[in-house]
Order: C-alpha cells, then structure tokens, then sequence
C-alpha cells in the first residue's frame, strides 16, 4: 500500500481524537523531561560529592607503608630454619618513611606518557598551641603551583592567596574549622610543636575548605621547605609522590607497575576510595530505574488510549478492509500513530527537560561547608538525551504494537454484519 497514504490515514486518526492524542503526547513529554532532568540533576551531585575527595586525592599514590618485618630473628636461627615458628606481638621492620631517590623517580614519571602530572608531599604531625591547651593537627607539605595545576588546591583557598604559602618564609594556611578553633585570622602567626618537641611559629596566610569538615578541622597546608624546617629534614625529604594519569580507568595497573619499578608501595584511587564509586553506581541506578518507570507508565497510557481508539474506529478498520486494505496496511497505520506520538512526545521532552535543568543550574546554592559550588549542579552529558529519546521511541513502538496487531486481525465482514 501506498506509503503517503498509510501516513495521511493516520493523520486524520490523530487529529480526528486530537484531545486523547495531545493528552498521550503530554504523557511522554512529561516523562521524557523529567528523566533528563533527574538524571542530569543526580549526575551532577554524583560528580560533586565524588570531586570533594576524588579531586583532591592522586591516581597513584607512592609511599612507603610502615609494616612487620618478614625477616624475624629466630628464622635466622639455624636450629629454627626449617621449623614453623609461631610469633606474637611482631613489631614493626625498620621501614623508612622517606622515600630514597625521589627526584629521579619524579623525573622518570614526568617522562611517563601516561602521566599528567607528578606532585611531591610529606606530612607532619604536630601540636598546635592555644595558651595552655595542645590541638593536635597534621601539616601537609606541598608543592603549591602542582597542587593547584593537578588537584585544584587554589579552588578551596577560601582567604588568602594560595601562591602566599610559597612565597613568605614560615607561612601556613589553614583548614577553616581549625582556623576557627584558634581564632587566627589571616595575619597572625600561630605557634606550633612537632613529634620532636620543637616550637615554631607560623603565619597564617590563608584558609582551606574542602567541604568536609572533619578535615578542615585537622589540616593545614605548607610548603614542602617549611614542612621540612618543621621535621628538621633535608631538602631530599619527601614521603609522598602524588601521581595523576591521563586514564583514571588504568590507576590500578600502573600502580602496580609502578610499585615493582621503583620497589615501593603504591596505592591507586580505586582501592582508596572504593567506597564513593559504590556509592555514585548506586545514585546513578537510581536515577535511571526512576526514569525507565516514568517512561513505562507513559507507554501504558498510549496503550490505552490506542486501544481504546481501536473500539471506536472498528467501522473504519472494516471499511479500509473492504476496499483492499490488508491487515499488515492497518498495522502500519496504528504503528505510525504511536511512534508519531512518541516522536512528538519525546523531542518536545528532550527540550523541556533540557530547559528545567538549565532552571536548576542557575538556582542560587550557597553553604559554608561547599565554597566552590554557587548553584545546583547539573550534568549536560548528551548521554542522557540520546537514551530519553530512543526510550521514547521504543516505549511507545511496543505501547502501539499490540493494540495495531489487534486492528490488523479485525475481521469486516463480522463487523458491518454486526451493524
């Protein structure tokens, strides 16, 4: 049968029940849109809370972990060799913390291609003094300019300027809970202990806020030389190397070549924050299992309204089998109503849905604990658009399948015989 024809029939059968045909439309412009808007809602706070740590932590980690020595005393013991001893209370090896040629080992990574960047770090443990009471903190020892090239450390500096900490001698800045705690504001100059007993003072040059709070409350960030100064160490003194890659995906692989390389311990991103990705795959699930049922429901209301479309237009379909319509013709005619409506539908929902987000992006969202964030976040990824508009195809072509296999099987002769 004639294609224009088939099409031009199942205009009028639209038009003819315009107000069920606007409502079925409705339906899966509504569902369309708010599945674009759920899930570029709920992948953009997925990729907020996994960037107030996933940001702020490297891809590989270098270091040398503090652990029992294999080699106990007795297996030395010739009459103990060949025995199995049994050990309690091991102790930990003479393992030390410093991380021997680091400067070549840097200088090699830099020349990895899969690396993007390399930032030493080393951390110190210390007592901050407010009069008689001790506040115990950490000191994280950077390298400011990489820290802010790879791992948006510049971002979080709330006050101050975070080049000041490589800049002024003996400077600090300050987690914002902890700064808080002493009451020091950018200016004055906090006194420090380490592990060695050495006092020193620091001046605050500005605040950190990583919008976690339990940590803004502990750390504080220096240079790498004034941390040094503080562990009274050389200039050679690290005990972190912060790798990022180009693939996040390959961190776990090129830790491991990495730890048997250089013969060090390595610990990639998945392994150290397994517990957010878990977390992100289950939001996201959620996200998409809201959307799919939105989508099904809008499938059942076509379902309905072309069933009931069929009862109603039962002369019709016997008059077009009369005059040589055939049964696959009248299946091609209500496939086409259902898919123009789910084509209508969906692309009217794809820009709603586009239009509500872009809504939600310029909603003012200001909290303390986020410095960084000034609106809900959204995720545009182009994704989501393509599986809304092809699920709106597909839902409504099955919404239609069934009630246009029914019409196609209308027997005429028992329908103007019934009349």
């Amino acid at each position: 049968m004639n294609t224009k024809l088939i099409i031009g029939i199942a205009r009028s059968l639209l038009l003819a029940r315009w107000r069920q045909t606007l409502v079925a439309a409705i339906g899966v412009t509504f569902s369309i849109a708010m599945f674009i808007t759920l899930l570029s809602f709920m992948n953009g706070l997925n990729d907020l809370l996994d960037g107030l740590i996933l940001n702020r932590t490297p891809h590989v980690r270098l270091y040398n972990e503090i652990k029992p020595s294999l080699d106990q005393p007795i297996n030395r013991a010739a009459e103990f060799r060949n025995s199995h001893n049994f050990i309690s209370s091991i102790k930990s090896g003479i393992t030390r913390q410093e991380i021997y040629n680091s400067g070549p080992i840097m200088q090699a990574l830099r020349q990895d291609a899969r690396v993007l960047g390399v930032a030493p770090k080393l951390t110190a443990q210390v007592f901050f003094n407010e009069g008689t009471i001790d506040i115990t903190g950490v000191i994280n020892g950077i390298d400011v300019e990489e820290e802010s090239r790879l791992f948006n450390f510049r971002d979080y500096v709330t006050a101050g300027n975070a080049l000041d900490a490589k800049n002024t001698a003996n400077s600090i800045i300050l987690g914002k809970g902890l700064a808080e705690i002493l009451a020091a504001d950018v200016g004055d100059v906090v006194q420090v202990t380490t592990a060695q007993g050495e006092r020193f003072p620091l001046k605050v040059v500005g605040y950190f806020q990583s919008g976690i709070q339990e940590i803004d409350k502990v750390q504080s960030y220096a240079s790498i030389g004034t941390t040094q100064k503080l562990l009274g160490k050389p200039a050679n003194y690290i005990t972190d190397i912060q790798v990022k890659l180009h693939d996040l995906e390959t961190a776990p692989a090129v830790g491991k070549e990495f730890a048997q390389t250089f013969d060090i311990d390595a610990e990639d991103i998945q392994t150290a924050n397994s517990q957010f990705e878990t977390g992100s795959n289950i939001r996201s699930l959620i996200s998409y299992s809201v959307g799919v049922v939105l989508l099904i429901v809008a499938g059942f209301g076509i379902f309905n309204i072309l069933n009931m479309m069929i009862y109603e237009k039962m002369d019709s379909i016997a008059i077009m089998k009369a005059t040589g319509f055939s049964g696959s013709d009248v299946n091609r005619i209500f496939l086409v109503i259902a898919l123009s409506i789910g084509v209508f539908g969906g692309a009217v929902g794809l820009v709603f849905g586009f239009l509500f987000s872009v809504i939600i992006d310029n909603i003012p969202f200001n909290t303390a604990a986020l410095p960084t964030i000034k609106t809900y976040p959204i995720n545009y990824s182009p994704v989501f658009y393509l599986i809304g508009g092809t699920f709106s195809v597909i839902t409504t072509y099955f919404a239609g399948f069934f009630p246009a296999r029914k019409a196609s099987r209308v027997d005429p002769v028992e329908i103007i015989r019934g009349k």
